[in-house]
C-alpha cells in the first residue's frame, strides 16, 4: 500500500470510529392491523355467540381529528387516536373506520379533500392508493358513511354499530364514540366493544413485538449514546436533544412515547419531570445524579425505559446504596415475572410460590435502606405501616404497546388496591400469555409490561413520615437529612411474558460497572464482561 506524504509505511492507520448506530427503520407490517382486526372479530363474535346474539353489525370508530394550537392556524403535529391506530394503521387524520361482524370486511372511509390541499400539502390521494397501503376490503369517502354501511348490512332493521365508549383507568377519562351525520339513522351500542377491544389489546402479536423491540432497540441505543456523552455542565435539555437526535436520525422515530423526563440532582425526586413547569434545564453538577426517562416511538408502538447514571460517570458510596437497592429490585422482578404471578405481589414482595425469599421490588429496596442505615427496625413492620411507598410512591410498572400506559390494566373484574402507594399501581392482575386462532392457525401472544422500581427522597413525603408516630420509628432521620437534595433512581425496563417467565426487551447499561465503562469511553455491548477494577 502507498503510504500518504509525511507517513512511513509501517505507521498504522487510525481506526475509524464505529459508525453512530447499527439500525434502521424496519419496514412497517400493515398484515399487523389485519391481525388486530382478526382478533377484535374473533372476541367480537365469541361475546355475540355466548349473549345468543346474532353475528350482525359494525365495529365503528372515528380516528384523530388535526388540531390546531389555540386561535391560530398553526397545526400541532398529528398522532392517530389509538384505538384506531390499532385497527388500521391509519397516519393520515380525519379518517372513519368499520368492520363488518357478519362478513370480516374492513371498510376505510377518507376525507374528501378540497383542490387547495393539492396546492397546500401536496397530492390528492385515490381511494385506491389507501386500500393498498391499509389493506382493507373496501375505501369510500366520510360523505358517504350512511349510505355505504346500510348497503353493507344483510339483516333486517336498521344496522347496528359498535361504538367505541369507555374509561381509561389511566387517565380517567372516557374514549370518544364515533359520530357523523346521519347517525341516527343506526342502532347504537356502546357497552360492548371497550372491554373486548381493550382486552385485545393487552396481548401483543409477534408483529407487533417486532415494533416494540424495534423502538426498545433504538432507544437502548440513545440512551447509551447521551450517557456516553453527558458532562458536568451540560443542560438537561442538551441530555434530551441527544436523544431525540438519535432515535429521530437513525431510527426514524418522529414521536416519542412520552414527553422526556431528564432530570438530574434534586429533580430526580419530581416523578413526572419535564413537563412545561420544569422544562428540563438545569445545569449538571458534579456529585449529581441522572435520572433519564425517555423512550421512542415507531409506527405508533411505544418504548419506556429509564437510566439512572451518576453525570461525572464515577458512582459515589452514597450513589452505590441507593442505585444498587432499585437495581436488586428490579432483576429480582424479573428473574420472578412469568404467568399466574400477581403485579400487587411483584409490587410488594413477590409470589411465595415462586420466590422463596419473598424480597422483590418494595421490600428489597426497604431491606437495602436498612442495611446502609438509613432505616431502623423490622421490614416487616415497614411493610405494614406501608414505609415503601414514603420511598417508592409510584407503581412497579405498566402496560406497554400503542400507549405509554396501555390501557387494560383493570379489566376483568380487577380491582385497584386502597393502600398507599399500591393505590397508584397501573394494573393488579396476574401476567398471562396466550394464544388465539387466527386465518392461518394459532399464534402465541404476550403481555408488554414494565418493570420501574425507584427509590426516591421527597420532601413532601418524608417530612410527613418523619412526624408521623407509625413510620418514625423506622427513619433514621439524620442519615436522611444528608440526602436531601440526592432526587432519585429508577430503573425501567420493557419485559414481554412468555410461557417459561419473560424477555427484556431494553438492552443498556444497568451494573454500576458497566455504566462507568461505557461512559469512561467503552463500547456497548462491553467486549470485556469483568468488572471495573
Amino acid at each position: 500500500m502507498t503510504s500518504r506524504p509525511g507517513e512511513s509505511a509501517s505507521t498504522p492507520m487510525a481506526s475509524s470510529p464505529p459508525p453512530p448506530s447499527s439500525l434502521s427503520p424496519p419496514q412497517i407490517p400493515m398484515k399487523l392491523h389485519e391481525i388486530n382486526r382478526l382478533k377484535l372479530l374473533n372476541s367480537l363474535r365469541e361475546h355475540l355467540s355466548l349473549s345468543s346474539r346474532p353475528h350482525q353489525g359494525f365495529v365503528f370508530l372515528q380516528g384523530g381529528e388535526e388540531q390546531t394550537r389555540h386561535c391560530t392556524d398553526h397545526a400541532e403535529l398529528f398522532r392517530q387516536e389509538s384505538y384506531f391506530a390499532y385497527l388500521f394503521g391509519v397516519r393520515e387524520p380525519g379518517f372513519y373506520g368499520a368492520i363488518d361482524v357478519a362478513t370480516g370486511d374492513s371498510i376505510l372511509f377518507a376525507p374528501r379533500l378540497s383542490e387547495d390541499y393539492a396546492v397546500w400539502l401536496g397530492e390528492i390521494k385515490p381511494l385506491s392508493f389507501f386500500k393498498e397501503r391499509y389493506m382493507v376490503s373496501f375505501v369510500f369517502y366520510t360523505d358517504e358513511i350512511p349510505k355505504v354501511l346500510h348497503d353493507h348490512f344483510q339483516g333486517s332493521g336498521r344496522p347496528l354499530l359498535f361504538l367505541l365508549h369507555g374509561l381509561n383507568t389511566d387517565s380517567n377519562k372516557f374514549s370518544k364514540p364515533a359520530d357523523f351525520e346521519g347517525i341516527e339513522k343506526f342502532k347504537t351500542d356502546m357497552s360492548i366493544l371497550h372491554p373486548i377491544i381493550t382486552e385485545c389489546r393487552v396481548l401483543k402479536s409477534d408483529t407487533e413485538l417486532a415494533l416494540i423491540q424495534f423502538a426498545n432497540d433504538i432507544s437502548s441505543e440513545a440512551h447509551v449514546e447521551v450517557m456516553r456523552k453527558t458532562r458536568v455542565g451540560m443542560k438537561e435539555y442538551q441530555l434530551e436533544s441527544m436523544f431525540l437526535h438519535h432515535t429521530y436520525m437513525y431510527g426514524g422515530c418522529r414521536h416519542c412515547s412520552y414527553t422526556c423526563i431528564c432530570a438530574t440532582g434534586d429533580h430526580g425526586s419530581v416523578l413526572h419531570y419535564g413537563h412545561a413547569a420544569a422544562p428540563n434545564d438545569r445545569t449538571l453538577e458534579d456529585g449529581d445524579m441522572a435520572l433519564l426517562d425517555m423512550g421512542a416511538e415507531y409506527h405508533f408502538y411505544g418504548s419506556d425505559i429509564t437510566c439512572s447514571f451518576p453525570v461525572n460517570g464515577k458512582f459515589t458510596s452514597d450513589q452505590c446504596l441507593v442505585y444498587n437497592a432499585v437495581l436488586g429490585a428490579h432483576d429480582a422482578v424479573i428473574s420472578s415475572i412469568r404467568p399466574g404471578v400477581s403485579w400487587v405481589d411483584m409490587h410488594k414482595y413477590g409470589n411465595q410460590t415462586i420466590v422463596a425469599t419473598g424480597k422483590l421490588s418494595e421490600k428489597f429496596i426497604l431491606e437495602s435502606l436498612k442495611k446502609g442505615g438509613i432505616l431502623f427496625g423490622e421490614v416487616d413492620d415497614m411493610m405494614v405501616e406501608r414505609l415503601g411507598a414514603v420511598f417508592m410512591p409510584h407503581g412497579l410498572g405498566h402496560f406497554l404497546g400503542i400507549d405509554t400506559h396501555d390501557p387494560g390494566g383493570y379489566l376483568k373484574e380487577a380491582k385497584r388496591p386502597l393502600e398507599s402507594g399500591l393505590s397508584a399501581l397501573r394494573t393488579s392482575r396476574e401476567l398471562q400469555e396466550g394464544m388465539v386462532r387466527l386465518l392461518y392457525g394459532y399464534t402465541r401472544l404476550g403481555a408488554v409490561i414494565t418493570v420501574e422500581p425507584g427509590c426516591y427522597f421527597i420532601d413532601a413525603l418524608l417530612n410527613p413520615a418523619m412526624q408521623s408516630s407509625n413510620t418514625s420509628k423506622f427513619l433514621n432521620c439524620e442519615e436522611i437529612v444528608r440526602f436531601k437534595g440526592f432526587g432519585g433512581v429508577r430503573i425501567e425496563s420493557d419485559v414481554h411474558i412468555t410461557a417459561n417467565g419473560c424477555v427484556n426487551m431494553t438492552k443498556v447499561p444497568r451494573e454500576t460497572w458497566e455504566i462507568e465503562a461505557v461512559m469512561a469511553g467503552q463500547s456497548w455491548p462491553l467486549k470485556n464482561e469483568q468488572p471495573c477494577s
